[in-house]
């Protein structure tokens, strides 16, 4: 099979076109034909070797974190899923690698394809989605009333997490330009700031939630907007001890992260705002509830643009240029 890998990490180098060899299901995995896959830009994080120390990946390494296909072969241990089946999927960390034309995943970690969507809308859904119920729901435990402010609200998170919060029955604040206020009013977003005229800093006040997705900068101006007993969800960093401990990961790595955290979890602390960092995981039982707020039209996916399989490289610089209004997605087959 033809997959898009990396052979080093290098934020400049293509992606190489390869054959590899098409993978066999393990007992509890199915393996899937990818007909769409959704890019992130924690691919191109992975590619320049930016998160090298939190996933220590062994190269060559096929890149893409989201995928909807139909399941071609299963598992012997495999009770959810059956070959035929129309399914997407956000692959566990180490198990990534949806730039190709097939993929074996852990059953744990696929969810039906909603029935109302095609393959390409359902590719640009997984790992936004989950992002965004994992730091609505799990982290946030975001309740009807409340104020959330959800940052870049026509970004891929954004867009999802702005609906999700609306169904939650929250009131949506975010930032984004003016030619796309249209966009997200439909989507649900109640208070929309021009970042390229207003500091929300100077708008928002006494919120409960924040959903960070920016520089260092905006996460300690997020800080100002919340009211005490608020959180603070960081998609963007920097990450925390607990994060470190939670993973697993070295004693070196826990020192690193606590350095670099150290700042904004003393300001918070000092406003009794809770803060903490989202590196989200795959979970085919949440992602199963996502199909059912998009089968009931609760959620729908917004996609900017879609390439063919060989423009992959195109796809990855495109999401890089932070040019993207929600997702991009790359057609395989």
């Amino acid at each position: 099979m033809k997959a898009f890998q990396i052979k080093k990490y290098d934020k400049k180098e293509s992606l190489e076109f390869a054959d590899v060899t098409v993978p066999n299901p393990g007992d509890n995995e199915v393996l899937i034909q990818i007909h769409a896959c959704g890019v992130n830009l924690l691919d191109a994080k992975i590619k320049s070797g930016e998160f090298k120390i939190i996933l220590p990946y062994q190269l060559p390494l096929t890149l893409g974190h989201d995928a909807a296909g139909i399941v071609t072969q299963v598992g012997k241990n495999v009770k959810l899923f059956n070959v035929g089946d129309q399914v997407y999927t956000r692959p566990a960390d180490f198990h990534i690698g949806t730039f190709a034309e097939y993929i074996t995943v852990q059953e744990s970690d696929v969810a039906l394809k909603p029935e109302n969507i095609s393959m390409e809308e359902a590719s640009s859904i997984p790992l936004v989605a989950l992002t965004a119920w994992q730091a609505l729901v799990e982290i946030g435990n975001l309740q009807r009333g409340q104020k959330v402010f959800i940052q870049a609200g026509s970004g891929g998170v954004g867009t999802i997490a702005i609906q999700l919060a609306k169904h939650l029955g929250a009131t949506v604040a975010t930032t984004a330009s003016e030619k796309s206020f249209r966009q997200l009013r439909e989507l649900g977003a109640d208070v929309l700031i021009d970042y390229k005229k207003d500091d929300f800093e100077n708008v928002l006040r006494d919120y409960d939630l924040v959903l960070n997705s920016q520089d260092t900068d905006t996460l300690t101006k997020s800080i100002n907007v919340l009211k005490p007993g608020g959180k603070l969800i960081s998609i963007s960093g920097p990450p925390t001890p607990d994060f470190a401990r939670k993973d697993g990961l070295p004693w070196y790595v826990k020192l690193i992260m606590s350095m670099l955290s150290f700042n904004v979890r003393r300001k918070a602390e000092k406003r009794g705002i809770s803060y903490a960092f989202l590196f989200m995981r795959a979970d085919g039982q949440q992602l199963q509830e996502i199909t059912k707020l998009i089968e009931s039209g609760v959620i729908r996916p917004v996609v900017d643009k879609v390439f063919p399989f060989a423009d992959t490289n195109d796809a990855l610089a495109y999401v890089e240029g932070g040019r993207a209004k929600g997702k991009v997605v790359v057609k395989i087959r």
